[in-house]
């Protein structure tokens, strides 16, 4: 095993993070005795000013973080490093950020791994890239596609404020991702690993990724309501060419933990968004047909969306009982 000291993380790794002393040009969140944050960008000479007095940046340059510095008015303030899941809900937004729990579900589930190829629809405010792009490495890459030229501009600024430079995995296309994909030869290549949609309707989507994902590769699509949670599953199941989609979202509840005072905690971070995955079947094969019969009238008179493949006619007819 060796002894040697690990060599310095900074840009050349593309990870966002940094070992060693703080330096000027780094970013760093200083956090009081109340929780409150402020996430500052370090400049030899100047001051940080809050209710509490003032903080000179020479007294946390070229000091490593993890220490308490007190301001000119005697507040406490602890010094770190964001963290990408701190940073992530931080940043200057243009859309509204995907919150770490769904980008972590994301990464895990979507099984994003180094050197892939991932397409991104929706690049909003940039918080999932920085999250898929970390998890790609600089050996894979990150296509994103966004239609808002002014949402693409901030999704730039923070990316590259995050990884401290162009991150040489991203590939940033302002326009619609369908429109792309006819215009391009790679609309039909086949060699995408994984899509992420995270717009406002991705079943308008399903054909055209269909055409881009290799068999076995994995899309994953990100929605806010119910509405779009229906159309977006029973979209991709009627394609037949997936296996059948997955739905869940998921929650995070803190807990005070205080001697023998042990309870939940008043903050929790509830619905965010729904996720659906589903898996690319090779060409020309199709996942076998369900066995569970729908719920009474599910497909039924009052249904209007789009159908599972070999839906027995009878089960449109039925009045919906939920």
């Amino acid at each position: 095993m060796s002894t040697e000291e690990p060599p310095p993380v900074g840009t050349p790794a593309w990870s966002g993070v940094h070992r060693g002393p703080l330096r000027a040009g780094e970013w760093v969140r200083l956090t009081d005795t109340k929780g409150r944050r402020h996430n500052i960008c370090l400049d030899a000479g100047r001051q940080f000013f809050t209710n509490r007095g003032s903080i000179d940046h020479d007294d946390l340059i070229g000091r490593p973080e993890g220490f308490a510095v007190t301001s000119s008015a005697g507040g406490e303030y602890l010094v770190f490093r964001p963290l990408l899941s701190e940073f992530m809900v931080s940043m200057p937004r243009g859309a509204a950020v995907v919150y770490p729990k769904d980008a972590a579900q994301i990464v895990a589930m979507a099984d994003i791994f180094p050197g892939a190829r991932v397409v991104e629809a929706g690049a909003g405010s940039g918080a999932l890239t920085c999250s898929l792009l970390r998890a790609v490495g600089p050996q894979g890459l990150v296509s994103s596609y966004e239609r808002r030229k002014d949402f693409a501009e901030v999704a730039v600024q923070n990316v590259t404020q995050f990884f401290e430079g162009e991150h040489p995995a991203w590939r940033l296309t302002i326009g619609d991702l369908v429109e792309s994909l006819q215009d391009s030869a790679a609309g039909d290549s086949r060699d995408i690993d994984r899509v992420i949609l995270d717009m406002l309707a991705p079943w308008e989507c399903v054909d055209a990724v269909a055409k881009i994902l290799t068999a076995g590769g994995i899309l994953c699509s990100y929605v806010a309501t119910t509405t779009q949670l229906g159309r977006t599953v029973e979209t991709i199941r009627a394609h037949g060419g997936f296996t059948d989609p997955q739905s869940w979202e998921s929650m995070v509840r803190d807990w005070h933990v205080e001697g023998l005072s042990i309870r939940p905690g008043h903050k929790m971070t509830g619905h965010t968004g729904f996720l659906v995955t589903a898996r690319r079947m090779a060409p020309g094969e199709s996942a076998p047909a369900k066995k569970r019969r729908p719920a009474p009238g599910a497909y039924g008179v009052e249904y209007h969306g789009p159908l599972p493949p070999d839906l027995p006619p009878a089960f449109t007819e039925e009045a919906y009982d939920g």
